[in-house]
């Protein structure tokens, strides 16, 4: 689903931003970020590209500072990726002192509030409201499943027009339309009725989420989660990598029926940890699904 709107500000389009949104959301699986984390992030580079004039060049700087902000508002300081780990990380060209200064900038132009109200500060609440209403009656989808949904919706400028209450309950009406629960739809009008939202409001960013979760469960999709980091080196450091891979050296089969105490001095000094190897351990990045499992049991459901 493309973007309404060419541009935030002059120099910024759309996709730029967009593009950032999910790179954003990549970092957030990445260093095991909560959801808030991201969307306090997606908020603080919505409103500062939104009162500044900014060039594309430097929105890469912008969003990863925005990211680390969001962070040490809300996850625990020893969760918090260090700077320079975040920009290595992020594969940015920008260094420490350049996201320091960043971030001096954006503190100023915006009021940063841990406590700012967003799209899922009203999804739990929804949530919530509706689970103590039921008692557990009926069965209604997990807030994992809305939160995903949400940073979806997130990763498209349109959705930031909207008022966070009424895209909370946009995300959440839809999904109990397509469970046809007569109980389920008489709460949602309730919560309408007191938030005094129109119908033909809800209804359009109804639509506009129900065609936004269309386009994220196609193939031709290219979800944040399920791209695998990758890293560009040159030709040298490829090769080196290549043949420090090739000379880790294998580790000895230890017989299992022919175990001798006697020797067990000398079996242990056979064995080696690695440590003495030109490199450690090969790693690789999971590639995780863009929704969580439970929301495609749900959906095959």
């Amino acid at each position: 689903m493309e973007s309404t709107s060419p541009e935030i500000h002059s120099g910024v389009s759309a996709k730029c931003r967009d593009n950032k949104v999910e790179e954003l959301w990549s970092l957030t699986s990445f260093f095991g970020y909560r959801t808030q984390t991201f969307v306090q992030a997606v908020n603080l580079l919505d409103r500062f590209l939104t009162i500044m004039k900014v060039q594309p060049k430097h929105v890469p700087c912008i969003g990863v500072c925005c990211l680390h902000i969001a962070a040490k508002m809300v996850e625990e300081e020893s969760n918090v990726s260090p700077t320079h780990e975040l920009i290595r990380i992020s594969q940015s060209r920008f260094t420490v002192s350049d996201l320091s200064r960043m971030e001096k900038i954006i503190s100023e132009k915006l009021c940063v509030d841990p406590n700012v109200v967003t799209a899922l500060t009203f999804l739990h609440l929804y949530h919530s409201a509706i689970a103590s209403l039921l008692a557990e009656r009926e069965e209604i989808p997990s807030i994992g499943r809305l939160e995903a949904q949400l940073k979806a919706c997130l990763c498209r400028l349109v959705f930031s027009k909207a008022k966070p209450s009424v895209l909370a309950l946009s995300l959440i009406a839809q999904e109990f339309e397509a469970l046809q629960s007569a109980t389920l739809l008489k709460i949602i009008q309730q919560f309408q009725k007191h938030l005094r939202i129109g119908d033909s409001e809800l209804l359009h960013w109804k639509e506009l989420v129900a065609k936004c979760m269309i386009e994220y469960h196609s193939s031709e999709c290219n979800k944040p989660d399920n791209k695998k980091l990758v890293w560009v080196v040159s030709r040298r450091t490829a090769q080196s990598l290549q043949t420090c891979y090739f000379s880790v050296p294998g580790l000895p089969t230890i017989p299992e029926m022919s175990w001798d105490e006697s020797d067990s001095e000398d079996s242990c000094e056979d064995l080696t940890s690695g440590e003495d190897s030109p490199c450690g351990s090969l790693g690789s990045d999971g590639e995780g699904a863009f929704f969580p499992s439970s929301f495609h049991n749900c959906a095959e459901g």
